[in-house]
This record gives structure tokens, sequence and C-alpha cells, in this order.
């Protein structure tokens, strides 16, 4: 038997229907090497176990959670990571597949962590808090429109799947959930990937100001008279703000 860790966000999947959504949503996009983050009781795993032809890995914290995971599938062994997610290098050689019901405490880190890998990430399939899974797939005009949906959109399509009912859960928390699908998309055409980040950052930073005096230490004044600084960071696409980098500083 193992115990819950509040202290690691620990609420274990108990749903086998959702189980069985997650796995089969992941499974839409053919992968050879996958990663299971935060495995937990295996909800997930024992099904991931059963695809045949793939290198199959697990990062997991908890020591006690990987001791029970290697008792019920002796198979596990040697094949699960003891760390953080947001501490390990590279889990594969060449291209990997990434699911998870991810602890909800560090999702939005492990989502940059997504965008550390997004050069061999072939899919990730997830269970966030519901409202960090809206923030990820928002759109512009949006008032959950951010950081993290600017930055994970420029590089991935962001479905979202479907929503999960807190009492799928053991124990159940107190914020309803979600699942969505992140996939690699042709990145926007920015000057470079530092000043990218660093516009998106700066304009949200103040998103209630006007993008010029949210950004005005970025450009030189004469950029600073386009119409398009009288908006806001939230009404940019992204294209907006990957052909303002052309005219950074």
């Amino acid at each position: 038997m193992y115990t819950l860790k509040k202290s690691l966000g620990q609420h274990f999947l108990r749903d086998a229907n959702i189980s069985n959504k997650i796995v089969a949503a992941v499974c839409e996009h053919p992968f050879k090497q996958l990663l299971e983050v935060g495995p937990g009781a295996g909800a997930l795993t024992g099904l991931l176990l059963g695809i045949e032809g793939i290198d199959f890995r697990a990062v997991e914290l908890d020591e006690e959670k990987i001791r029970f995971l290697e008792q019920t599938w002796p198979a596990l062994k040697g094949k699960i990571i003891h760390d953080s997610i947001l501490d390990i290098e590279k889990p594969f050689g060449g291209r990997f597949t990434v699911i998870g019901n991810f602890p909800y405490n560090i999702s939005s880190q492990i989502l940059f962590k997504m965008l550390d890998w997004k050069e061999e990430l072939e899919t990730m399939v997830g269970m966030f808090q519901k409202e960090v899974a809206q923030r990820v797939a928002a759109k512009e005009g949006s008032k959950t429109y951010g950081v993290i949906s600017v930055l994970i959109q420029a590089f991935f399509t962001v479905e979202y799947l479907f929503e999960v009912n807190e009492q799928c859960f053991n124990p159940p928390p107190k914020v309803k959930s979600a699942v969505i699908r992140i996939t690699p998309r042709p990145a926007p055409e920015f000057k470079d990937e530092r000043r990218f980040f660093l516009l998106v950052k700066t304009a949200f930073n103040q998103r209630r100001k006007t993008l010029r005096n949210a950004v005005r230490a970025l450009f030189e004044p004469a950029a600073l008279e386009d119409p398009i600084f009288n908006k806001r960071a939230e009404q940019l696409a992204i294209g907006d703000f990957a052909r303002l980098t052309w005219q950074m500083r």
C-alpha cells in the first residue's frame, strides 16, 4: 500500500474510464518512446505498459510510490527515474512523447519544461487544473490569454480535450481538472527566441497598460508610433508578437 502526500500535490486518478480516454488520446499520434510524468499509484501506468513496441520510462519523485509501482508491475524495474520532472535531462535520445496526470502545484513549470524539450517532443497529453488548461488553450482577446498561452501556442497546437470531475480522484481536489494535448507546429517568424520570450513576458507583466507603456524600454521611440502599440497585450495574436521582435532594440 501507499500514503498520499499533500506536499507533493498527490491526487490519484481512480476512474478507469478517464484513464482509458487519456491513453487513447496519446495513442492517436504514433510514438516509439514514451515518458510518464508522476505515475503515482499507476492509474495510467498499467495501461501504458500494455502498449507494444515502445520504450517506456516514468519519472517519479516519491520513493514510496516507486516501490509500490515496482512491486505491482515488476516490468518497471530500471524504467523509473527517481527525480523531479523539473530537474531531469531529456529522458531519451531522439523524439519522444510525454503523458501524465501532472502535479497541479508545478503544472505551469512542467509546461515550460516542454518548451525546453520542444525540438524532440512529439506529443504531450496531460491532466491539468482546469484553469491552467484554459489558459494554455486561450486565444487573443480572452481574459485568460497570457504568457503561457502565447509561448506554448507559438510552438505547439493546443487541443482542449475534455474535463474531469473531482470525484474521479482520490482524494478529490478542490479544483476542477481538464486534459489537453499539445503537438508541435512551425514557430512564427520572430527575429530570435530570446527577444520573443522577453517581449511576451514584458507585455503581460503590465497587461492593463497599453503595449506602448508596457514595453517602452524595448523599442526606439520612433517604433512606438506604430498604432499596434495602442493595444494591450491580450489583444495581440502570436504573429503580432513575432513581427514586433524585428523592431526591438
